[in-house]
């Protein structure tokens, strides 16, 4: 079983001390079957007037930081050791209810997955519908997998990975017109796919693990990653990485699971200043096998 440590560490700066406000952090990975918390530790530079700790309405662990200090910067630094247990990769029989499209939900999971299955962005001219349907064979029901496996590696493949300066997400219209974003990006814009064919899907932050020898060709590593979990009937929540072409959880380590990016950014508050005392942001992100000593 892998252990990785994952140290994340963001840095505001400030011309001259500001007062802060209220700090949310979702940085904790969260512990399932394929995923246990070894050990973690968040540290606050200046030291916050309270910290508490909650589960957000997804379940996801989320510290609460209020100050009564000024200062000129002010640190995150998070320190979490995980254990990885990744599951084989998922592979449907012709006996589970999912494994041809279109499939029907159980009607007592039904409402709990209703929010992931009514789309969030508007489509007026029906072109990203048009663009999940590609994928559908033109006779006959289509395997399921090869719905889901078909988006994750086409984005890959016809869409350009670039980052982006500016704050949020952008709409999945945009996405598809330019074929370019980030991993954020490519989550919402599969996500939103997903839901026009009336199949459930959530938004996924974390971290990506980068080994040694697939180096180059992963895109997203050195900061938070994204990706999509999709609901199947038997088969549960399953992870697929449109980014870096990932099916299952494999070299992914989530943090926060929501119907919306908006609701899972990893870091967010205010400061009590004019608009210019804002220098600027660092954001360093190491995810590290037992025994590496090299950057990844």
């Amino acid at each position: 079983m892998p252990v990785l440590t994952i140290h994340h560490k963001t840095e505001y700066r400030y011309t001259h001390p500001v007062a802060f406000g209220e700090h949310r952090i979702m940085l904790r990975p969260r512990d399932g079957h394929d995923l246990r918390v070894v050990s973690g530790h968040l540290d606050i530079v200046p030291e916050p007037m309270s910290l508490r700790w909650i589960h957000d309405v997804f379940g996801n662990s989320v510290a609460i930081a209020t100050f009564d200090a000024r200062a000129q910067t002010l640190t995150f630094s998070s320190t979490a050791v995980v254990e990885h247990n990744p599951a084989e990769e998922f592979a449907l029989t012709a006996d589970d209810p999912a494994y041809f499209y279109p499939f029907l939900y159980d009607r007592e999971e039904f409402p709990d997955l209703a929010q992931y299955i009514s789309p969030q962005y508007g489509d007026p001219g029906g072109e990203l519908s048009a663009w999940a349907r590609t994928f559908l064979d033109a006779e006959g029901p289509t395997p399921t997998f090869n719905i889901l496996s078909g988006m994750t590696h086409g984005i890959r493949e016809q869409f350009s990975y670039r980052k982006r300066h500016e704050h949020g997400t952008q709409h999945p219209l945009d996405t598809l017109q330019t074929k370019s974003g980030t991993c954020r990006d490519y989550a919402l814009f599969m996500i939103e796919a997903l839901r026009r064919l009336g199949i459930a899907a959530r938004f996924v932050s974390g971290y990506l693990f980068i080994p040694g020898d697939r180096a180059h060709g992963y895109a997203g590593g050195g900061s938070t990653h994204a990706w999509v979990q999709v609901y199947l009937p038997s088969a549960g929540w399953i992870e697929f990485d449109p980014t870096n072409g990932i099916i299952g959880t494999r070299d992914l380590v989530r943090v926060a699971v929501a119907r919306d990016p908006r609701q899972a950014i990893p870091l967010h508050g205010t400061y009590l200043g004019s608009a210019d005392a804002f220098v600027g942001m660092h954001v360093s992100i190491d995810v590290v096998a037992t025994g590496e000593e090299v950057r990844v």
